[in-house]
């Protein structure tokens, strides 16, 4: 016995499903390890306004390509900068920056957080993680890196 053609609304519905599996998978593109070093470097300076820093100084300017094999590369940024009286205790520097978070970028804890030690956080979709420290008084440090990713 021959078979039939599928009906109209099961074709409808192969291609829908086909065209939405499709669009997903191009929806989100994978930024580069230029583009994600550049977003690196916009989300810390960002963050270290959002707290108020004074005296901001670039500790690693990144910029460069640090391969970290199959082909890929990350990029690294770190800045430090100074906090201002009454809240320049560590412990309340690294709650400040917890809360600044929210204002910069969609950036979630790794692990626990615990403020006696530096936060690791990321942005799985900016593909950075950063270290929020302020191990002396008064005195900002974020630093961070992409992950490892396409050069172009």
């Amino acid at each position: 016995m021959p078979r039939s053609a599928p009906s109209f609304p099961v074709r409808l519905g192969v291609t829908l499903l086909a065209t939405a599996l499709t669009l997903a998978a191009c929806g989100e593109r994978e930024p580069t390890a230029v583009e994600a070093g550049a977003t690196l470097k916009a989300h810390i300076l960002k963050l270290l306004k959002e707290v108020n820093t004074q005296n901001i100084q670039i500790t690693d300017p990144g910029g460069k390509d640090i391969p970290c094999g199959d082909g890929k590369f990350k990029r690294t940024f770190a800045a430090i900068g100074h906090g201002a009286p009454p809240y320049s205790q560590p412990i309340y520097m690294k709650d400040e920056m917890r809360g600044a978070l929210g204002r910069v970028a969609n950036y979630t804890s790794i692990g626990v957080p615990d403020l006696s030690k530096p936060a690791t956080i990321a942005d799985k979709s900016a593909r950075t993680v950063l270290v929020l420290d302020a191990s002396s008084m008064g005195r900002y440090l974020v630093s961070g890196e992409t992950e490892c990713l396409n050069q172009s």
